[in-house]
């Protein structure tokens, strides 16, 4: 049976930052992905979004490791040359009934250290963005876009030189920990393999609660339940009207169909929340356009102008949720009773953006003999 030090599972953003941060501690690293290439779901179904750390309750994994990754990854993003820009975003009360929200949310953001979020009026948001209806604005120039793709190629060169090895079309079907490590089970090209490891690190996103579920010798009580948040997007046709992100205020299990831009200026609406029964290993991330009409009246709430019939499916991801709808969870990081194995859950947004503060994270629980 061959043996490893450490196998990553799961070629995501997080997998490949994971992955690189164990190569250049000295570990010897093997990724196996159960798709032909890296970062070919969740991490290629997003918003491509640098977000700020406005949301998430002070204190939390998300809070705290969303701004430290996101100066990270600025950094990061400037050494290797990757494509991103710093447009700013504006978030919208459409009502006098939502200033209140508003208000707590910049509360929220300066709590988390984002002082440089202000509240606009109506009057000054127009300004930035004639287009734009809305009472008040929270404005947050240090939000952004980039290249995920380019920034999944640069972790997964660093893993390489660094002396990662990738296993592509290869499923960690199963796992066994005993005295000596940890057994896996590889499905590749039809054929199953066993392959002997110290230390599995399980970053198979959606997939990560059933991974954990199928990895005998992990205390039971503990392994969190899997939810499917489906996104789906819409692309604008034409000229986009804004310069700036602009999202409405937050909604339960997601963030509300806001407006985006990838690199080259093209807009595109989403994602809405659509709850799903667990999909097995089949995930449909078809549009469905008769859901546009929902978009429509949501849009039309901030930008009125919309133009009936300029919508078009463009994509959908789906949420890796740890919790219910209408739940609320924070990224889980996990042992659950073995120093063999560590679980990270629930990395949906703003995993991108913290994807190097979570590598980061990640070391520093597999040294903690505490952590568990």
């Amino acid at each position: 049976m061959d043996r490893v030090d450490c196998v990553v599972a799961g070629a995501g953003v997080i997998g490949l930052a994971v992955a690189r941060a164990l190569a250049q501690a000295g570990r010897e690293v093997l990724v196996l992905e159960r798709l032909p290439g890296i970062g070919m779901e969740t991490s290629a179904r997003n918003s491509e979004v640098l977000h700020a750390g406005l949301y998430y309750p002070s204190g939390s994994l998300k809070a705290r490791l969303c701004v430290a990754g996101r100066a990270a990854l600025l950094r990061y993003c400037a050494e290797r040359g990757i494509a991103h820009r710093l447009c700013g975003k504006l978030i919208v009360a459409t009502s006098d009934a939502q200033t209140a929200q508003l208000a707590a949310l910049q509360a929220q953001a300066h709590a988390n250290g984002c002082a440089e979020v202000v509240t606009l009026s109506s009057r000054q948001a127009r300004a930035l963005e004639p287009q734009l209806t809305c009472v008040a604005a929270l404005h947050s120039p240090g939000t952004g876009i980039l290249d995920s793709h380019a920034l999944m190629l640069a972790l997964q060169a660093d893993a390489e030189a660094a002396g990662a090895q990738f296993a592509f079309h290869s499923t960690l079907a199963a796992a066994s920990i005993d005295t000596d490590g940890i057994v896996l089970r590889v499905t590749s090209g039809g054929a199953d393999t066993e392959l002997r490891a110290r230390l599995l690190v399980n970053c198979a996103g959606l997939f990560a609660p059933s991974l954990a579920a199928a990895t005998a010798g992990l205390d039971r009580s503990s392994l969190p339940r899997a939810g499917f948040a489906k996104g789906n997007y819409y692309a604008l046709a034409g000229r986009a009207p804004f310069a700036r992100l602009i999202y409405p205020l937050p909604e339960p299990g997601g963030l509300g169909v806001h407006l985006t831009l990838d690199l080259a200026g093209q807009a595109r609406f989403g994602p809405d929340v659509e709850w799903l029964d667990e999909p097995g290993a089949a995930l449909d991330y078809r549009v469905d356009p008769a859901r546009a009409d929902n978009f429509y009246a949501a849009i039309r709430a901030y930008w009125p102008a919309l133009p009936d019939g300029s919508l078009t499916p463009a994509h959908a991801g789906i949420r890796p949720k740890i919790h219910p709808p209408g739940g609320h969870a924070d990224f889980l990081f996990a042992r659950h009773g073995s120093r063999r194995y560590l679980g990270l859950y629930g990395i949906e947004s703003p995993g991108l953006t913290a994807s190097l503060a979570i590598a980061r994270h990640a070391l520093a629980c597999l040294a903690d003999p505490s952590f568990s």
